[in-house]
């Protein structure tokens, strides 16, 4: 049985942060090019150095993706794209363009080169293709049972590396290559700007009947009939440490801080008992359900996951009020609000390996001392006490029903 590395998100500086004090073992983000989450905030050219520095003082890794499939016209700005990210001391490339693959070979020869899901690796041949040409790591497709996986794993070189998707949103469409957002919205999944339109609710109309909408069912469940389940393999993780899976991959850059650091640090809990032969602590794998989700599948671990037709809602059951920036040796937490709550209202307190606990919001000042009943303003700093001290980017959080009707 060979431990998991635990791959995180960091969509941007905060979201790499919470990932790294959270237990990531390392990090996948990207630059402003090249990257299939358009959205996800990134890093711009000055930020990236920084965030390589973070993350390597604490001991964890960077992957920078550059996986999108380049253009004619933006071949020519890899090379210089390629060095930068090697200046940076970035640790390892995940690429899906065989000419990038090939450019970074030449212009970042020390970073490691991993093979994006995007490439859909689906066999043991394939995979060891990858390795004969330079590769480090296949990232598996999203498609594969863990059966498929083992018999990868037994037909590769020992040396060649397996990562595959452990938790997050799943694409409906095949390691997520879709036109759908394209052809509807003119957002190009493919270059990192998915609407995500699979998500939508459909109707059947007829050119002669405008505005007459008949429902689409898939079965009598419903219609959103393109709808994919996220994936959850918290409970199944020594099952994928038994295949010899070496990485494990959480979705989720466009994701919020609060989800890199609560789903970090309930696989990092997990993991590391497993590895030491303990019982995994049941309050740690329920941290999953305390962020923003839709209904968990195993993906296609295994069998096939079944779309979801009732509805494309997020279950939302906790809402952040604050982060703690600092906290004295007495308890004194000083805080950066997020959510307004109210002098009385019960909190849970959960941070970097800090086991989750409950307060009663009392006592709260703002930052001259004067009693602070309600804080309202957000990102506004105030003091709250606490039982006990607790470490820097510790989450402030309230049980709230937040879930779309």
């Amino acid at each position: 049985m060979s431990k998991l590395e635990l791959l995180s998100p960091a969509g941007d500086m905060e979201r790499l942060k919470m990932s790294v004090l959270y237990g990531a073992d390392a990090v996948y983000l990207a630059g402003t090019d090249f990257g299939m989450r358009s959205f996800a905030g990134n890093f711009s050219a000055e930020e990236l150095p920084q965030a390589v520095a973070f993350a390597h003082s604490h001991g964890v890794k960077v992957h920078v993706t550059v996986n999108t499939m380049p253009r004619n016209e933006e071949v020519a700005q890899l090379p210089a794209y390629l060095e930068r990210l090697e200046d940076a001391g970035v640790d390892a490339l995940i690429l899906a363009d065989l000419g990038a693959f090939t450019l970074a070979g030449k212009y970042a020869p020390r970073c490691e080169r991993h093979i994006s899901t995007q490439q859909s690796i689906a066999n043991y041949e394939c995979a060891t293709a990858w390795y004969d040409l330079g590769a480090k790591r296949v990232v598996l497709a999203r498609e594969l049972s863990l059966s498929e996986i083992i018999g990868i794993r037994e037909k590769c070189p020992k040396a060649l590396e397996i990562e595959t998707f452990g938790h997050g949103a799943m694409c409906v469409s095949y390691s997520g290559r879709c036109l759908l957002s394209n052809y509807m919205t003119g957002r190009d999944s493919n270059r990192g700007a998915c609407a995500q339109p699979c998500r939508y609710k459909y109707a059947l109309m007829e050119e002669k009947r405008p505005g007459e909408y008949f429902p689409v069912f898939e079965d009598e469940k419903g219609t959103y009939i393109l709808n994919s389940r996220d994936m959850c393999t918290i409970d199944h993780l020594k099952e994928l440490m038994d295949a010899g899976i070496d990485c494990i991959k959480i979705e989720g850059r466009a994701k919020s801080a609060y989800y890199a650091a609560i789903v970090t640090g309930a696989y990092r809990h997990c993991i590391d008992d497993i590895c030491a032969g303990r019982e995994i602590d049941k309050i740690w794998r329920d941290e999953v359900d305390h962020v923003s989700h839709r209904v968990y599948s195993t993906g296609f671990y295994f069998g096939h996951p079944g779309q979801y037709t009732a509805d494309s809602r997020y279950i939302r059951q906790w809402q952040v009020c604050a982060i703690v920036t600092e906290c004295d040796e007495t308890g004194l937490a000083r805080c950066s609000l997020r959510n307004k709550f109210h002098e009385g209202d019960q909190l849970e307190v959960v941070g970097p390996d800090l086991r989750p606990f409950p307060i009663t919001a009392r006592n709260m000042t703002d930052l001259n001392g004067i009693p602070l009943p309600e804080p309202r303003t957000p990102q506004m700093e105030f003091c709250l006490p606490l039982p006990h001290p607790v470490p820097p980017y510790s989450i402030l959080r309230r049980s709230v029903e937040l879930s779309a009707k």
